[in-house]
């Protein structure tokens, strides 16, 4: 178990708010991030109720780091703020997710030129808009749902080894290369990520989107490699089915993630979103 007297204990929070504003259907969610035995924190989460054009809006990140802790400290403050702030957000979601990741990737190397060290971060997110859940992946972070009991991926990790990734990378000019893993260039064991500017333009932050009608979905889980290292999809889902508190579900999912070896950094969100389905089901 991980000690609650350890200065860098897992820190974890939630709550509860609405879909549709005042009378629209309940959700909740929680959070829980760890530094686990890695020297230093490098993931960052986000987790935002806003109002846009009059709807209300949802948004949940995952953001892990690698080569420091600014790429992902960067995305929690400028990666949902883009997107909401899209002028064609609500009548052209998808588009708007590209452009907003397009753009918040571009403004980073803007402001990452004075920096010579090299500096990235993975992007998972999901944003719940009316009935309809848009999932955004750029690299190894994940996202995963349960729907009918069953683990459902609603993201596709982004190695260098995948086949069309490394058409992609090939294409543009690049290599991979084994060096323990298979490696962007010999360093990268990501194929795609925000910021890493001496990889351009062969690792990219161009995500792939996958939409869900919410009906039917029971909770969804996003979380950093940290946790996907050591647990499968289905194990995930299966370790909290059953616990209904969104933040006890985050947190559980960390200690045992700990408990099975994991080395790395341990971020999770959990949106459970069976009050939403109760909703419809039996409406008042």
């Amino acid at each position: 178990m991980i000690s609650c007297r350890d200065p860098d204990a897992l820190s974890s929070g939630g709550g509860i708010s609405l879909l549709n504003g005042s009378g629209g259907a309940q959700f909740s969610y929680g959070y829980s991030s760890f530094k686990g035995k890695r020297a230093s924190m490098e993931d960052y989460y986000e987790t935002s109720i806003s109002e846009v054009d009059g709807q209300m809006v949802a948004f949940f990140g995952v953001f892990d780091g690698h080569g420091g802790a600014r790429t992902a400290q960067y995305l929690k403050n400028n990666l949902f703020k883009n997107l909401c702030s899209h002028p064609d957000f609500i009548r052209d979601t998808k588009t708007a997710i590209v452009e907003a990741f397009r753009q918040t990737d571009a403004e980073y190397l803007h402001e990452e030129k004075a920096h010579q060290k090299d500096a990235g971060s993975t992007a998972s997110t999901a944003v719940l808009l009316g009935d309809r859940l848009l999932v955004a992946n750029v690299g190894d972070s994940r996202v995963v749902a349960c729907r009918a009991g069953s683990a459902i991926p609603l993201s596709i990790d982004h190695k260098p080894d995948r086949s069309d990734e490394r058409q992609r990378i090939e294409e543009a000019g690049g290599f991979i290369v084994w060096a323990g893993t298979w490696r962007v260039g010999g360093v990268l064991a990501v194929s795609r990520a925000f910021g890493d500017k001496l990889l351009k333009p062969y690792v990219v932050a161009e995500p792939e989107i996958q939409e869900e009608e919410i009906n039917g979905v029971e909770f969804i889980i996003v979380a950093s490699d940290g946790l996907w290292n050591v647990l499968s999809n289905k194990d995930a889902v299966a370790l909290v089915q059953d616990i209904t508190d969104a933040e006890a579900a985050s947190r559980k999912l960390i200690q045992e993630a700990y408990a099975r070896g994991s080395t790395d950094n341990i971020t999770c969100v959990v949106v459970d979103l069976r009050t939403h389905e109760q909703a419809h089901q039996d409406p008042k």
